[in-house]
């Protein structure tokens, strides 16, 4: 079964090597500076794990969106490239990037990114195409908080979904029926999403390692344009966007 297929079928793939070798040190060391607040992230940093931030909170689940804004020359990195062109063969040649975001879980934080499907948090769109890359610049296992997928569950309808903090990450329940995959992958491989596919992510057991996630989200171009005049461009508060 070719990539195309595989993907079309579960709602989810696995591809090695995205990140090209000589890229992996300068991504990493650049998250860092980001994690360290070297770049002026005010609208752009959060918890996933919700609540009101302070200055004395430590964040279970560091997300930063859009990087590559900051930081422009992210976008022209190899691995960005290669994956809008795998993205072009998985979805079509107006398939472009629409935003791209860091995830990071601290060692022993321990804290599990509930069950969700993107398309809950964008508007409601005549195109639903719409696919992110899960990219490791850890090695991601079940220790350290790896993602997890339902599989084949990109077919199913948005879900109704849930936000019990403010600005948390949005929640919904998955079934004990439900055939669930782990994704674990070294540093420097990715998983591939659709939009509609019910994902999650352990929380970080280990003692010592982060696991830090570089993901950009791409969708056909008119869409991006379409949500661009809605005045959405994915920062501000996390809220359920598209209800069933």
């Amino acid at each position: 079964m070719n990539n195309k297929q595989h993907f079309t079928e579960s709602g989810y793939r696995k591809f090695k090597n995205i990140v090209h070798t000589e890229e992996l040190t300068y991504l990493r060391s650049l998250y860092d500076d980001f994690l360290n607040n070297k770049y002026d992230l005010a609208g752009h940093r959060g918890d996933l794990a919700g609540g009101n931030s302070t200055s004395k909170k430590v964040e279970k689940i560091t997300q930063i969106m859009r990087p590559s804004l900051i930081v422009k020359e992210l976008a022209d990195t190899k691995t960005y490239q290669k994956v809008i062109k795998i993205a072009k063969e998985l979805m079509g040649d107006d398939i472009e990037m629409d935003f791209d975001m860091m995830i990071d879980k601290a060692p022993g934080t321990d804290t599990k990114t509930p069950w969700h499907q993107d398309a809950a948090y964008w508007p409601n769109m005549e195109d639903k195409r719409a696919l992110s890359f899960w990219i490791a610049l850890d090695d991601a296992d079940q220790e350290n908080g790896c993602m997890m997928y339902v599989h084949g569950s990109h077919q199913r309808p948005i879900l109704p979904h849930n936000q019990p903090k403010p600005n948390a990450a949005l929640q919904c329940e998955v079934s004990h029926d439900d055939d669930i995959v782990y994704g674990e992958i070294p540093s420097g491989d990715a998983i591939v999403h659709h939009g509609y596919t019910l994902h999650a992510a352990l929380g970080n057991k280990s003692s010592d390692r982060h696991r830090r996630a570089l993901i950009i989200n791409l969708r056909p171009k008119a869409m991006i344009d379409y949500m661009r005049n809605l005045g959405y461009d994915h920062l501000g508060k996390r809220e359920i966007k598209n209800k069933v």
